[in-house]
């Protein structure tokens, strides 16, 4: 009966996740007017009868077996950080203090893989593709992240506990009241009422404060309102939350105590630095009644005097963009070059949850591909054309199926999907590395950003997506962002961020001229003319065209010089116009391809692919790490304590470290079984035994850790044998058909 009910509990949450998707897009085509509220509404509702029938089949499970569902994803996730947490692959930082909520501690296991992974991604990335490696400070100017927008736009909407000045995501509290009242069978909603909540649900995240705040003070689930109020949780903006969340009266979750009307907090971390550095930081107060502003960034103050604002990063990317003109000459002036950076970020979240998945430091790696936006071919595309990564394209997702497809990249292309060579490049070598890491490719896919979710600068966007306990979760993003970036820097620092291009042949073509009229410049400006000429001469023909429809139109408009000082003009002070000339070449702006990888998110869900129990017994706990990301490569197990056999296992230690090997050395007591099942619980792929046939010149025993086969290998050949293997120069099933097998006894492989 138990495998019939697994399978009933597998096609349950198949058929929940793809009517979440089915939602998804339904949402999406409400924004494009291609959807009716009432299709959101049904299909919301459905989701909700699928959950409630999937809770059914876990409850009968365990009713029969006594035991969770392997398929149950909260039993599954237990196991897996108890083990994590047992093992010290990461712990909640702080921890003597009672820790403080989004940050981590990775101790010797997950350090090691950690550095493991970030080497690969550099080998893979920087190393293969010549990259230009960069390292920038964390603290960031606040200047440069105006220019990129964070410091305006990088909000999400908050509540506090008006008691205890505790903090909650606004929009995560009213979903969550919203949905415990849907799926309530005790006392269940009025058709009047699921209608009501499940609009509510459709349009939380374009709601806006006020609406928020009013939703959260007056929510009761017996209202009719309900189902109106679901469909609509994922837009709303603050105003509609705070009318949403005063409707329902949502209360803090841990206390229920009354709550504030939500807030804008930005995602910036704000700090304070230097000897008269007093604390500097957006504090609300405890019994915040108004919405009032909040940013997520860290914010700081540079230097002694504390006058230059500064934040701690939300990403790495800016580092490059500001620098990309030292970056093009250190290139030879010549594109399309790529230039890359690893290291952390923070974004101060309201309520960090889901482990690594959601922190407030984060290790992030970065690329910026600089291209030509009139040629965006790659020129080794034709090495990933054939691959077929799963591709959820922005048709899939709108389509009936709601099913990632494998099409080839060459393929995806030619048809339009992906937007470019480059683009399309870069998923591919993606999918490479996270196979190379040991993310289960089947439980993958790359997802195209539905129209309404992309920036209106952006060509494509597509997410690199994982399944995991907590559905699929973003890990790595690439996008093609056109030239915002670097003219957004331009027009912020009035510093030239463009490249050269010169023609195979002399171009003739139209441009726009600026004429300044010196006499009536200096009688205007004086000891500033030369900055206002300099300033004209320099504009970027986008601006030049402003600048003349401005004069045309009023008789003035305004320049801005070098030092950010703005001047006004009028129309007898210069004079725009075309002319015809004959180009040898152009500067231009070029074209950002980004990829963006969330390494600590990779690691959780290399956690999650790779662990597993012994079949027959769910006690043994084993991560199937591929060599590349394993903490430790190799153990050495002498098979007693005897002094030779000790002595002779430090010997090929030493071999295996002078080889490039992490290895431990266990000389405990314990008996191989034991010692092999708490080396498997930290995922070594290879353990050496030396035994007594070695003292006889007769090699040792390698056990590789999946399929728990063992040979015997001579001890000169031990440390060059694993070597190869992890660099996978060579495969277990190569050595297998190589060595003599050694048949494990029967105690070996028992605790």
């Amino acid at each position: 009966m138990a495998p019939e009910l697994e399978q009933a509990i597998a096609a349950a949450q198949a058929a929940v996740q793809q009517q979440g998707d089915t939602v998804r897009s339904l949402k999406a085509s409400l924004k494009d007017g291609n959807a009716q509220q009432s299709q959101v509404e049904e299909a919301i509702q459905k989701l909700q009868q699928l959950k409630l029938e999937l809770s059914e089949h876990q409850k009968a499970y365990q009713a029969a077996t006594g035991k969770a569902s392997s398929q149950n994803k909260e039993a599954f996730r237990a196991g897996l950080t108890n083990t994590l947490e047992r093992r010290l692959f990461y712990i909640p930082s702080f921890k003597i203090y009672g820790s403080v909520a989004g940050f981590y501690d990775y101790g010797p296991p997950g350090c090691a893989i950690k550095q493991n992974l970030t080497q690969a991604w550099r080998q893979h990335f920087v190393l293969e593709e010549n990259m230009l490696e960069v390292e920038c400070p964390a603290v960031t100017p606040e200047a440069v992240l105006k220019a990129s927008g964070h410091v305006e736009r990088f909000t999400d909407f908050m509540v506090t506990d008006v008691k205890t000045g505790d903090c909650y995501r606004a929009d995560h509290l009213l979903e969550a009241a919203i949905e415990a009242a849907l799926e309530d069978t005790k006392a269940p909603l009025s058709p009047e009422a699921r209608k009501e909540a499940e609009d509510m649900l459709a349009g939380v995240g374009e709601m806006r404060a006020e609406a928020l705040g009013a939703a959260l003070t007056k929510f009761d689930a017996a209202l009719p309102e309900a189902e109106d109020m679901l469909a609509g949780v994922g837009e709303m903006r603050a105003e509609a939350l705070g009318a949403a969340l005063t409707k329902f009266g949502v209360v803090a979750p841990d206390t229920k105590n009354p709550i504030s009307t939500p807030f804008p907090f930005n995602l910036m971390f704000k700090t304070s630095i230097g000897p008269r550095g007093d604390l500097v930081g957006y504090l609300r107060p405890e019994t915040a009644q108004w919405p009032f502003p909040f940013n997520l960034t860290f914010k700081t103050s540079i230097g002694p005097r504390g006058d230059l604002v500064g934040y701690l990063r939300p990403e790495t990317a800016q580092g490059i963009f500001v620098n990309f003109r030292d970056l093009l000459y250190f290139n030879g002036g010549k594109l399309p070059f790529a230039a890359a950076q690893i290291g952390n970020a923070y974004r101060n979240e309201i309520s960090p949850r889901a482990g690594l998945l959601r922190v407030r430091e984060f290790t992030q790696a970065e690329i910026e591909h600089f291209v030509n936006p009139d040629d965006k071919r790659h020129p080794k595309f034709d090495k990933v054309a054939a691959l077929q990564p799963l591709l959820y394209s922005r048709a899939m997702q709108m389509g009936d199926d709601k099913m990632a497809q494998a099409l080839s990249l060459g393929d995806a292309v030619s048809q339009g999907i992906i937007a470019n060579q480059t683009l399309a490049y870069f998923i591919g070598r993606t999918w490479l590395f996270f196979l190379r890491v040991g993310v289960d490719p089947a439980r993958m896919r790359f997802r195209q950003h539905l129209q309404h979710e992309m920036a209106h600068y952006a060509e494509d966007c597509w997410d690199a997506e994982v399944q995991t306990s907590y559905g699929w979760v973003e890990c790595a993003g690439l996008a093609d962002r056109s030239a915002y970036d670097l003219r957004a820097h331009t027009t912020a620092s009035k510093t030239e961020l463009t490249a050269y291009e010169k023609f195979a042949e002399p171009r003739e073509v139209d441009v726009l001229r600026v004429i300044p009229n010196k006499k009536e410049m200096g009688t205007a400006f004086k000891k500033d003319a030369k900055a206002v000429t300099e300033a004209l001469e320099a504009l970027p023909e986008e601006e030049a065209e402003c600048l003349r429809k401005s004069l045309e139109a009023d008789g003035k408009g305004s320049v801005t010089s070098a030092d950010g000082t703005k001047f006004t003009v009028t129309s007898a002070m210069l004079e725009i116009k075309r002319e015809r000339k004959k180009l040898a070449g152009r500067n231009f702006t070029p074209s950002v391809i980004e990829p963006s990888f969330g390494i600590g998110r990779i690691i959780y869900c290399v956690f999650e692919h790779s662990y597993y129990t012994r079949e027959g017994d769910e006690t043994r706990a084993v991560f199937k790490f591929t060599p590349t990301v394993a903490p430790t490569k190799a153990t050495v197990f002498p098979l007693v304590q005897k002094e030779a056999l000790n002595e002779q296992a430090g010997k090929i230690s030493a071999a295996l470290t002078a080889a490039g090997l992490s290895n431990i050395v266990d000389t405990t007591g314990n008996t191989i079984g034991k010692r092999y099942a708490r080396t498997d619980e930290i995922g070594v792929p290879y353990a050496v035994t030396v035994d007594f046939q070695t003292l006889e010149g007769e090699g040792v025993t390698l056990r590789e850790r999946d399929t728990m086969t063992q040979v015997r290998v001579p001890v000169d050949e031990i440390a060059q044998v694993i070597r190869k293997l992890v660099d996978s120069a060579i495969s277990w099933q190569e050595v297998a058909a190589k060595y003599p097998a050694q048949k494990a006894a029967e105690q070996e492989e028992q605790q």
